[in-house]
């Protein structure tokens, strides 16, 4: 059930990308990231200690149970830059190619790490 609320907001992501809402994109894209990757952590037991872990801080502690290599935790802190820019920067927008590389990102992590 929850793959398949994340492939729906994936869709609705890409939908929203297609539609030149770049920034509201990566911001959705970037909530699936990170409820993928608390679940991931759930799924390994893996406690993290804040009460509203960031991307960062799920990553981490995956890359720490060694749940995730070093290129796959850079890859995914990557994604976390681009989430970033998409929520938070007001000086700066996301680029198209920014938001397709985190679309695509996110897709992939959602489908090969569990």
């Amino acid at each position: 059930v929850l793959a398949d609320l994340f492939d729906s907001e994936l869709e609705a992501a890409t939908e929203l990308a297609r539609n030149k809402f770049t920034r509201a994109a990566g911001a959705l894209a970037g909530v699936v990231l990170e409820r993928h990757l608390g679940q991931v952590c759930a799924n390994h037991l893996i406690k993290v200690s804040k009460k509203a872990p960031t991307i960062a801080d799920l990553n981490d502690a995956l890359k720490a149970a060694a749940v995730v290599e070093v290129p796959q935790w850079r890859h995914i802190q990557h994604l976390a830059d681009i989430r970033n820019l998409c929520d938070h920067s007001k000086k700066a927008e996301p680029t198209a190619e920014q938001v397709d590389d985190l679309l695509a990102g996110v897709t992939k992590t959602t489908k090969t790490l569990f």
